[in-house]
């Protein structure tokens, strides 16, 4: 964090985007389709976004996709929305590794098939090495839950006696998340409508920009992007703080 942000100033970013992709489902709804359509529909807004997010020179940007309480939904369509992440990456892989493209996957592995989960650890070998934008997908993830296994493994640490546990702080166990190699987001963006965060990135959007956009998934664009990046920059950034009046001075001797 630079003086200039601590005293109010807004920054030219964001550099991290976080996006809650939701409204696939109300899309088709509307439109008398099956939910399907509406998560297809959904991952062309996908591929759509992260073209656009390059484009707009956003440095990281990270979607969500398939949360930890997802798995509640009824068992064909989870089954279909795992094969639209296989697609995505068997299909858009090469393309993201040739545009410079690091994927990161975060979330929990052990509830994936050993298929998709061989694929994820494919998409990010593959693409380790690049140094362009940095595409995360929240895939099976739940920010309590990383939290929690976090929690855990340093519990193991400190029982084993490798760490002590004083020396746990915010520093440490940030370095322990999901997320531990990406900047926390500057600008996380939800839209459909809905104005909560549905346990996404609760440690690290502690200090993040929020905007909800009316824009159900399926439609959203590069324009739509663009008015939540021109809505972030009209705010100001205090951490915590409090600007100082432009009139300060007056009356100073």
């Amino acid at each position: 964090m630079s003086a200039g942000q601590r005293q109010g100033q807004q920054p030219a970013g964001p550099s991290h985007v976080a996006i809650i992709m939701d409204g696939n489902g109300r899309w088709a709804q509307m439109r008398g389709l099956p939910r399907q359509e509406g998560h297809r529909r959904g991952l062309e807004a996908l591929r759509r976004t992260v073209k656009n997010a390059g484009e707009l020179g956003i440095a990281v940007l990270t979607l969500y996709s398939f949360s930890t309480e997802n798995w509640r939904r009824p068992q064909a369509e989870v089954s279909f929305l795992m094969g639209l992440l296989k697609r995505f990456v068997e299909k858009d892989l090469a393309e993201l590794d040739a545009s410079g493209v690091k994927v990161r996957i975060i979330g929990g592995r052990e509830d994936l098939a050993p298929d998709l989960r061989r694929l994820v650890e494919h998409a990010e070998a593959m693409t380790c090495n690049n140094t362009g934008m940095t595409l995360a997908i929240a895939f099976n993830y739940g920010s309590r839950d990383e939290i929690v296994r976090t929690a855990r493994a340093l519990a193991t640490e400190v029982a084993a006696g490798r760490i002590a546990a004083s020396a746990i702080d915010e520093a440490l166990f940030s370095s322990r998340l999901d997320t531990s190699d990406l900047p926390d987001p500057e600008l996380v963006i939800r839209t459909s409508g809905e104005t909560r965060i549905s346990n996404f990135l609760l440690w690290q959007a502690a200090y993040a920009e929020f905007v909800f956009s009316p824009v159900l998934w399926p439609d959203f664009d590069r324009t739509a992007l663009e008015d939540a990046l021109a809505e972030y920059r009209r705010r100001e950034r205090r951490f915590g703080g409090v600007s100082e009046p432009a009139d300060r001075n007056v009356g100073a001797a």
